[in-house]
């Protein structure tokens, strides 16, 4: 129960989604404020979409958080050995399937916006607990930031961060999963749902709109 005793000395609790601030409200914080996870759009440049059907398929993360992955690989590499399509992951280790080709890079925090740029989709499968719905979905929104159109299972943040059917698609069960991923081999898809995309996170998950508020505020 620590961090409920200082959740309830604390001046103030800054939380990163609801599912937090439900937290802190019911340990007895005296005030909650939702600061969600941002980006810095400056680091994240808009690469054009490629024309190719063949997916990009990208994840970033790291070995801990790959089993997410893991859980949704036979849907992933049953949709790449039958479209040709291929995955990137960024921080996972080393990935392999089958009869797909997977590039496994490390991550760095100076390569890893270039690389979100390569992806086609951005993938953030999660799975249904408590500690995934403390998740503020920084992953999704860093690909979101880039243009790119997002599938991410519909848990905690990522239910706030994504639009179904704007910016991307929410996905539970490897038939929407490949569902989405089909809608997305539509290049004008992809191009309008990413563009959808980098204007959600410029108006609810850019850097600039929160510095302000946080220090006005605290």
């Amino acid at each position: 129960e620590k961090i409920d005793r200082a959740m309830r000395c604390a001046s103030a609790v800054v939380a990163g989604n609801t599912a937090l601030a439900e937290r802190a409200h019911a340990a007895g914080a005296r005030r909650v404020e939702i600061i969600p996870t941002v980006v810095d759009l400056e680091r994240y440049p808009t690469p054009p979409h490629r024309s190719s059907t063949r997916l990009t398929i990208g994840w970033i993360g790291t070995p801990d958080t790959a089993r997410y992955l893991v859980d949704r690989i036979r849907a992933l590499a049953a949709f790449c050995r039958r479209t040709g399509s291929r995955i990137l992951t960024v921080g996972a280790g080393n990935l392999r399937l089958d009869g797909v080709e997977t590039i496994n890079e490390p991550w760095s925090e100076d390569t890893e916006a270039d690389a979100v740029g390569r992806f086609d989709v951005g993938i953030m499968p999660l799975s249904q607990g408590p500690w995934e719905a403390g998740k503020s979905g920084y992953k999704l929104i860093q690909c979101m930031a880039t243009g790119r159109p997002v599938v991410a299972s519909p848990v905690g943040a990522n239910l706030d961060i994504v639009v179904h059917g704007s910016c991307g698609f929410l996905a539970d069960g490897d038939d929407q999963w490949v569902a989405a991923l089909e809608a997305l081999t539509d290049v004008e898809a992809r191009v309008r749902m990413g563009a959808a995309a980098r204007a959600r996170v410029e108006a609810h998950y850019s850097l600039p709109g929160f510095a302000a508020a946080f220090t006005a505020d605290f």
